[in-house]
């Protein structure tokens, strides 16, 4: 029987190839797709990675068989297909293993509107069909959708640029690290006609990331972008992954900005735009992003991590912006699905407006240490976080169960919180007595390590 567990997570779809996801998968998946929307019109993109252009057009006959008529885009970001799936009123498939390495591939689904399809809403259906389709327990008939291809990069450059008041905008220096990925594509397109001289490292789209990994959140990564901001005297940095739709920043000393600082800032920027605005962060984001709020006049609300869970409380709340520690921020007027492109873009209005270097723009907000993201390996990471709870329970800390565990010490706090796809556990920690840090981290290590070793006890 097939069994497209590993291969299904629980926000898209993604493994190796061939060994997990080859053309016959894609195909099934296309109709499963196809027959999860009505045989609805629906847009498919992929990035530039050599596998994805045979498994988006096994995918996209797949959908056809559905009944689907499909709108072709070829080379595409993250956030283009979004921005398509908004414009459109179709669903969208997104042929990207993001930041993974050259061998993988994936699909990120979405609903009209650029509306989440994660696990409960709809990718479970789509493996089930497909599923099926590889068993042999259903056909697929002879393609009855239409096909038809779209240029929409202009009208998502000049969506992008809506974010911005394009008058305010200095004439900065901007590298942008593009990393061979589709950030080579867009980001050139965006920026022209605006005041910035840009630099472009590794424009070219290479799914075989021959320079470096498409993966900025890992500090290796950006040390070609820190280099590159000093010896142009540069004002900013910008990191992109691989479908360019998560952004990291460098200042112009080459420090690296946090996604919870760039959460901030944008916020601030938003929040002058729509005063008295929601504005949502993670469970992960440094408290600095709801104090910041806080002074700009907003109302913060904190969510669960993960796109699904953000785009539901937009919807719910209003709220005008959500930023997440990873570096995905989201915008109401964006379908409420992510792009960097903006933020970089309210971040470069920001620093215009200021007049003032990027460090000393953040230098108010560089208050507290933070671990960054620490995995453990255990072997049941919930069991661990129940166990966690209830150690800094009974000492009296003050514990929420949003997503894992939070636990509030006052002058520091933790969230341990299980992997959707691995058997890890994950570690983020804040002490704003900044000497404190690394002992506090040692310490809920030395916890949570000692609680999973008892798991392996006899």
């Amino acid at each position: 029987m097939a069994d497209l567990r590993s291969l299904f997570k629980a926000y898209d779809i993604r493994g190796l190839v061939p060994e997990q996801l080859d053309d016959e998968i894609a195909r099934a998946i296309g109709y499963g797709f196809g027959r999860f929307v009505g045989g609805r019109r629906l847009v498919v993109g992929r990035d530039m990675r050599p596998s994805g252009e045979g498994l988006a057009a096994a995918f996209i006959e797949g959908a056809r068989a559905a009944g689907s008529d499909v709108v072709v885009l070829g080379l595409v970001s993250t956030d283009l297909l979004y921005f398509a799936s908004g414009h459109l009123d179709a669903p969208g498939a997104m042929f990207t293993a993001s930041h993974n390495p050259a061998a993988y591939n994936g699909i990120k689904l979405c609903g009209p509107g650029a509306s989440p399809v994660g696990q409960d809403t709809g990718l479970a259906e789509v493996r089930h069909v497909a599923e099926a389709v590889l068993e042999g327990r259903e056909q697929l008939g002879p393609a009855r959708g239409t096909v038809e291809e779209a240029d929409l990069l202009e009208a998502y450059a000049a969506h992008v640029r809506s974010f911005v008041d394009l008058g305010a905008l200095a004439p900065l220096s901007v590298v942008a690290d593009t990393a061979n990925g589709m950030g080579g594509l867009v980001v050139p397109r965006v920026f022209a006609g605006l005041p910035f001289r840009l630099r472009v490292l590794y424009p070219e789209l290479d799914g075989t990331f021959p320079n470096h990994p498409a993966d900025p959140i890992q500090p290796e990564n950006l040390r070609d972008l820190q280099a590159a901001v000093v010896a142009d005297g540069a004002d900013v940095g910008l990191a992109f992954d691989g479908d360019a739709d998560r952004v990291f920043l460098v200042d112009e000393r080459a420090e690296p900005v946090s996604g919870s600082l760039t959460t901030a800032l944008v916020a601030r920027a938003m929040l002058a735009k729509h005063p008295g605005a929601t504005v949502l962060h993670n469970v992960i984001c440094s408290r600095v992003v709801p104090e910041t709020i806080l002074a700009c006049g907003g109302r913060p609300v904190r969510t669960r991590v993960g796109h699904s869970f953000i785009k539901q409380v937009m919807a719910e709340t209003g709220a005008v912006f959500g930023g997440e520690h990873s570096g995905h921020y989201y915008f109401k007027d964006n379908y409420r699905a992510d792009s960097g492109l903006i933020a970089a873009l309210l971040v470069l209005e920001e620093l215009s407006k200021a007049g003032q270097p990027l460090s000393a723009l953040l230098a108010p907000l560089r208050r507290t240490w933070t671990s960054g993201e620490v995995n453990t390996e255990v072997a049941d990471p919930q069991a661990v976080v129940e166990a966690v709870a209830e150690h800094y329970g009974a000492m009296g800390a003050a514990v929420d169960r949003l997503d894992g565990v939070t636990v509030d010490l006052g002058d520091w706090w933790f969230n341990v919180r299980p992997s959707n796809t691995e058997p890890l556990l994950r570690l983020n920690l804040e002490s704003s007595v900044v000497d404190e840090g690394p002992k506090r981290l040692e310490e809920v290590l030395g916890v949570v390590r000692g609680l999973a070793k008892g798991q392996e006890q006899p």
